[in-house]
C-alpha cells in the first residue's frame, strides 16, 4: 500500500520530536499520545480507505496532526528561526506527497479476517527463526502460528493457550539478545 500524505506528516513529527529530545527538549505527554493516535488512525484508515466508516478517520488522522504539529512547531521556535525553518519545510514537503523520510521496514498492520472468538498477537523477532521450533510450539499449545516473513510471526488461538505460548516463545527473545 503506499504512502500517505499523513503518514510523511507523521514521520516528520517523530523525526522533529526526536530531535527535540536530543536537544533536552521537555515534550508534553499530550503530544506523544496525539503523534501515536495518529499513526494507530492512520494504520485503521489504510486498511480500507474506501469504506465509510474508515473514510471518516481522515477528519480524525488531520485533527491529531495537527495539535502535534501545532505544539512541536512552538517548541522549535524556541530553538530559533533557521531550526525552526528547517522543520517547516520538512512539513510542506510532506504536505505535498513528497517523501521526506522512507517509511519504516516494521509497521503496524490490522488483521483483516481473523477467526472469531480467537485472541491474537504479533510477534516481531530481530532475527529470522526456525520455522519447525516455532511449529511445535503452536502444537503443544493449540495456538496457529502464521508466519508474516521470517520475523514476524501472527499467533491466534484462545487467550490462555495464547499467554502459554507466548512465554515459551519469549525463550527465542533471550537466546537473541545473548547471541
Amino acid at each position: 500500500m503506499s504512502s500517505l500524505p499523513a503518514e510523511q506528516t507523521w514521520l516528520v513529527l517523530v523525526e522533529l520530536l526526536t530531535d527535540l529530545r536530543r536537544h533536552k527538549v521537555q515534550i508534553p505527554k499530550s503530544i506523544t499520545s496525539d503523534i501515536r493516535l495518529a499513526k494507530t488512525t492512520i494504520n485503521f484508515y489504510k486498511v480500507d480507505p474506501t469504506e465509510p466508516e474508515r473514510a471518516k478517520e481522515a477528519k480524525r488522522i488531520n485533527e491529531f496532526l495537527t495539535s502535534a504539529q501545532e505544539a512541536l512547531m512552538t517548541l522549535a521556535d524556541e530553538k530559533g528561526q533557521e531550526y525552526s525553518d528547517i522543520w517547516i519545510d520538512k512539513l510542506k514537503q510532506a504536505s505535498r506527497g513528497e517523501e521526506v523520510f522512507p517509511p519504516g521496514e516494521e509497521r503496524s498492520k490490522f488483521v483483516v479476517g481473523a477467526p472469531p472468538g480467537f485472541a491474537m498477537v504479533r510477534v516481531n523477532f530481530k532475527i529470522p527463526l526456525a520455522e519447525d521450533r516455532v511449529q511445535e510450539i503452536a502444537e503443544y499449545h493449540n495456538v496457529i502460528i502464521e508466519f508474516e516473513d521470517d520475523r514476524l510471526v501472527a499467533v491466534y488461538g484462545d487467550s490462555e493457550n495464547l499467554k502459554l505460548s507466548l512465554k515459551e516463545l519469549g525463550s527465542f527473545f533471550k537466546e537473541q539478545i545473548e547471541s
